[in-house]
């Protein structure tokens, strides 16, 4: 597939790693999707990882700092939606009910971005593209294909995510029940969804985006995530005419899966 070099505000554009052990996940998903990396120096001790599919920017990875592992805050990948404008897209979250987490700063040339929290307490980043539009491949193996945000009160999500980014809700019952998974359109394509938090889940879990990585076979892919010392938290299973997923989390502890789509 072509090189993505933009990506139309409101659509996810970014996925980015914060962890415990930076080198560790390095070998790990390197490993898992055939990543190679380039590194950035960020300041005194910090380093910034790019990871790279065939060439073409599609994920990073940072350590997170000391002032964050004290507020609690685990391994995760973190999921960064395109704006116009992140000065605005913050002034509009505040007003819709959103908190700004960090208000919008530059980062070097690259870009312009902030972060927010949903009003059921989701963790997620806007990004305002300068010199670096976001992940240039998507939808292949081992690159972005898919982003959910596991809520758990998806009604006031669904309402707070229109009003900010323009998505469309399209409800469909879920295969043996458990509500309805919603699915976002933006310009009428899908570009993400909401389901429902699963029952298993610990209650004192949050809501929380979820990253989907495509996968060209996701039984071998979680063969190769238990071989690298990862879990698999929900094992390959098939979506009734759309394709076959699992959950999976890292060496470390963030939570990421795998998709395979046949449409």
């Amino acid at each position: 597939m072509p090189t993505v070099t933009q990506h139309a505000p409101g659509s996810f554009c970014w996925p980015e790693l914060g962890t415990t052990d930076q080198n560790a996940a390095k070998q790990f998903y390197g490993s898992l999707f055939g990543w190679t990396f380039r590194d950035t120096a960020m300041g005194p001790g910090e380093i910034y990882t790019i990871f790279q599919l065939g060439g073409r920017d599609c994920a990073a990875l940072y350590t997170l700092r000391p002032d964050m592992l004290k507020q609690g805050v685990p391994p995760h990948w973190e999921s960064y939606v395109a704006v116009a404008s992140a000065d605005a897209a913050a002034a509009r979250a505040k007003q819709i009910g959103g908190t700004v987490m960090m208000e919008p700063f530059d980062v070097m040339d690259a870009g312009r971005m902030a972060v927010f929290q949903d009003p059921i307490g989701s963790v997620f980043c806007v990004w305002q593209a300068k010199q670096h539009p976001g992940v240039g491949v998507l939808a292949e193996p081992g690159s972005l294909a898919w982003t959910q945000l596991n809520a758990k009160q998806p009604a006031p999500a669904k309402q707070f995510y229109a009003q900010l980014f323009g998505w469309k809700a399209q409800d469909d019952p879920m295969p043996g029940g458990g509500g309805d998974y919603t699915t976002f359109l933006l310009n009428g394509q899908p570009i993400g969804g909401i389901m429902p938090m699963p029952p298993d889940v610990p209650a004192s879990a949050p809501s929380h985006w979820l990253t989907y990585f495509a996968s060209a076979d996701v039984d071998a892919t979680a063969a190769n995530v238990t071989g690298g010392g990862g879990r698999t938290m929900v094992p390959p299973t098939d979506i009734p005419g759309m394709g076959r997923f699992a959950v999976f989390q890292d060496p470390q502890g963030a939570f990421f899966a795998a998709v395979q789509f046949r449409m």
